[in-house]
């Protein structure tokens, strides 16, 4: 069991590693060790993540997740499997975990009498800055 948080915890069975061989530079480690890995977890059908956790994971994470419901995270950071492997697991946990904070509701307020008089004291200023810029008429008598 891999608890994200006091409440959700996750069954090893519902990931599904695959490891392969990293890209990019490392001479011929890199070449015979499929050392980074692909974890794969399925969002929409896991029956350990409450409804509105789910929702809420797939909502923020749009692009990880595929048409299919499930999230792709490759780790390819450290030389080893079990590095890699422990990576890719705490960054699910760390969806899951920012997923599972509610938003708070907004509540609405309405504007202060004062900070009504402030904005409209502003503006009255503006407008006098602005009325002092005119061109002065002048008569000639």
């Amino acid at each position: 069991m891999i608890r994200i948080t006091p409440t959700i915890s996750i069954h090893e069975n519902e990931l599904h590693l695959d490891f392969i061989r990293a890209s990019g530079p490392g001479g011929q480690n890199v070449n015979k060790v499929s050392s980074a890995v692909q974890l794969r977890f399925d969002v929409k059908g896991s029956p350990s993540l409450p409804e509105d956790v789910r929702r809420r994971l797939i909502i923020q994470n749009g692009r990880k997740i595929s048409e299919n419901g499930i999230i792709i995270i490759t780790a390819r950071s450290f030389r080893t499997q079990r590095k890699n492997r422990e990576d890719a697991i705490e960054r699910l946990k760390t969806l899951i975990q920012k997923a599972s904070i509610r938003p708070r509701k907004r509540v609405k307020t309405n504007p202060s009498r004062a900070s009504k008089t402030r904005r409209l004291d502003s503006k009255k200023h503006r407008s006098k800055t602005k009325q002092m810029r005119k061109s002065v008429k002048r008569s000639f008598d």
